[in-house]
């Protein structure tokens, strides 16, 4: 039994769904519009604005596709709806990010500044010069985007220096002088 799987999607006021024979599903809402390809063995169905997704048969792939399909098509519908946003926050002396149009400057202690293309889709946001905030409705390109500026520089154990999403926990070692 799939809990994610069997729960039904509520299609909020102004987000339109549609569903091709192929399995494609289109949402299209106030922040924009977004495209998904599903598996066959997944029937999703629009019955009086909430969609449900069945699966065909009870093999193993067909239960991983079941709560998988369901959480996709939530998340296209709540990114046209609400968006979705990361924010990273930069600790370090001298790091810092700037936003060049849609460039985003890192100086985080190399020799040379990191430019950082910002993909068609996204919005990149530099409040101040040690946080970044990354925005929009694809869940997966929000999220990649984060998780590649981060790389650049991920926070060390020793000092905690480096790029992080914010709240994150670094758990910190402790340095040579302790250990004699």
């Amino acid at each position: 039994m799939s809990r994610i799987g069997n729960k039904t999607i509520t299609i909020p006021a102004g987000v339109e769904v549609t569903i091709s024979d192929a399995n494609e599903v289109t949402v299209k809402g106030p922040k924009g519009t977004l495209k998904g390809q599903f598996n066959p063995l997944i029937a999703i169905t629009n019955e009086d604005n909430t969609i449900v997704c069945k699966r065909a048969n009870e093999e193993k792939h067909t239960k991983q596709l079941h709560g998988t399909t369901r959480a996709l098509i939530n998340n296209m519908i709540v990114g046209v709806t609400e968006g979705y946003k990361k924010e990273l926050e930069i600790i370090g002396i001298g790091y810092k990010a700037a936003l060049e149009g849609k460039t985003l400057v890192l100086n985080i202690g190399y020799s040379h500044e990191i430019r950082f293309e910002i993909e068609e889709g996204l919005t990149c946001e530099v409040p101040n010069p040690a946080e970044i905030i990354i925005s929009g409705i694809d869940k997966q390109r929000v999220g990649e985007a984060a998780a590649l500026i981060r790389k650049f520089r991920k926070p060390e154990p020793y000092k905690g220096k480096g790029i992080r999403y914010k709240g994150e926990i670094v758990r910190r070692k402790v340095g040579k002088a302790a250990g004699a």
